[in-house]
């Protein structure tokens, strides 16, 4: 794949990450909202675990060394970025680093909110083999963390809009 059609696939995704980032800032004034039979959380922990999962993701990728990834096959990866597009509900638990604190402010959001438009814009600086370490689906380099970013995040915003509905 010639470099300009790999920018141009990474910028749609970038957009399309940036458009989601907009839509959980405009949830951001229903933070306190929960439904019990959706999810155990508040739309403001959603928020909040979906830019800390997108903010150290990013800042994984951009300390890794792009010489020491190397493709392997991954079943979970394929199932779930591949044929399903999706994460499946109930299935997995965050891990701790980005699971947030009790005591979530609407400032403490909007942080998390600028830090990640100006995260997603790194992404174009970095080279296609930078990566991170996915616990269930192995190191992801640049384009299927960018897609990954975007499976993640509208996954928890398909539960916001659940819980505001």
């Amino acid at each position: 794949m010639n470099k300009t059609l790999l920018l141009n696939l990474n910028n749609n995704a970038m957009n399309q990450l940036q458009s989601q980032i907009n839509e959980l800032e405009s949830y951001i004034d229903k933070h306190e909202l929960k439904k019990e039979s959706v999810s155990n959380s508040t739309v403001a922990w959603q928020i909040e675990h979906s830019l800390l999962t997108l903010n150290m993701i990013i800042n994984a990728v951009k300390k890794s060394n792009p010489n020491e990834y190397k493709w392997s096959l991954n079943m979970n990866r394929i199932l779930v970025m591949t044929i399903l597009k999706k994460i499946p509900r109930g299935r997995a638990k965050a891990p701790k680093i980005v699971q947030p604190t009790e005591n979530i402010s609407i400032e403490s959001l909007k942080n998390h909110i600028e830090k990640a438009r100006e995260n997603i814009l790194l992404l174009n600086g970095f080279e296609k083999n930078n990566y991170f370490e996915h616990p269930f689906f192995g190191k992801l380099n640049l384009k299927p963390t960018i897609k990954f970013l975007g499976i993640h995040t509208n996954h928890h915003l398909e539960i916001i809009r659940d819980i505001v509905k």
